[in-house]
């Protein structure tokens, strides 16, 4: 559990027009401006010193990377993260601002290395940023507050990306609030889970990166499949103009800042994905790039 490290986000009302009752559960409000911190600090924290003497690393495109060298350097000990080369440059400065070393390689360098949890020249204490059981158990905490912070959910809508998130909030409220449906939330350039749950079985897509860095992938790791298809009800796909026009409305009118990802699940809410009940989104993180952020707001799609 993360209790005493990673503070309980809000839980607000998202006042527009729409065909459900929009909430937005706040990870973007989280100390690195993303619910990583939850994930990476109930792993780092059951290490034993043994482990995490060689310091610690993971694969990310940035916000694992953050939670991950925030709680090292609140352990004094070296954190190393790769990350592939179309990372935000915010991402990658917050890392080396908490004291972290960034290395960026090629998209199918990095999936490899997330693959294996090895990497050429890096040691440690490795934080998969998905198939971690710890990591998803701090991911589950959120579907725990939710039921403690509002009744008669009928639906949690979660930007997916390699399925920690989605399958530890799913894994959570199937234990305290059964009747609450979790829909897993891609970008339309990378959506595995939206086609593997029609074909009943693993398919992989083309992906193309895009400023939804933290969610989409070209595949679901084959151990996420067998979690997704029983824990999640569905998935919905979020074109790029979706996404973009979403970030601007919360930006615009419920004042929170929030990356592609995190617009995801609000995108998809407002399309009706999530049926006309009370729907809560979660704004999964908030780490966007000042100058994406400007061209959204002017009303343009970033490249």
């Amino acid at each position: 559990m993360t209790a005493g490290s990673v503070a309980p986000s809000p839980l607000v009302r998202l006042h527009v027009d729409a065909p459900c009752e929009v909430w937005l559960k706040l990870e973007c409000l989280q100390p690195i401006g993303s619910f990583k911190l939850r994930g990476a600090t109930n792993a780092i924290r059951q290490a034993s010193p043994d482990e995490l003497r060689a310091g610690v690393w993971t694969t990310s495109a940035g916000n694992m990377a953050q939670g991950v060298c925030w709680v090292a350097r609140e352990l004094a000990v070296p954190a190393t993260v790769v990350a592939p080369d179309h990372a935000p440059r915010a991402k990658l400065d917050a890392v080396e601002r908490l004291g972290g070393r960034a290395i960026t390689v090629p998209f199918e360098t990095w999936w490899e290395a997330m693959e294996t949890g090895a990497f050429p020249g890096v040691d440690g204490f490795f934080v998969h940023p998905v198939l971690d059981e710890r990591v998803m158990a701090g991911n589950g905490v959120i579907g725990l507050e939710l039921a403690e912070q509002l009744d008669d959910i009928d639906a949690v809508l979660v930007a997916w990306g390699g399925g920690g998130l989605t399958t530890g909030i799913a894994s959570a409220l199937a234990a305290v609030s059964p009747q609450t449906r979790v829909i897993g939330c891609e970008p339309e350039t990378g959506a595995p889970l939206a086609a593997s749950l029609a074909a009943g079985r693993p398919v992989a897509v083309d992906y193309r990166p895009s400023f939804v860095d933290g969610a989409g992938s070209k595949a679901l790791l084959p151990a996420m499949w067998e979690r997704a298809r029983d824990l999640v009800a569905g998935a919905a796909t979020v074109s790029l103009a979706d996404a973009a026009a979403a970030v601007r409305l919360l930006a615009t009118r419920a004042h929170v800042v929030a990356e592609g990802a995190g617009a995801l699940a609000p995108a998809a809410a407002l399309a009706g994905a999530g049926g006309s009940g009370r729907v809560v989104c979660i704004v999964s993180g908030g780490n966007i790039d000042p100058e994406r952020l400007a061209t959204v707001l002017a009303g343009s799609v970033p490249d």
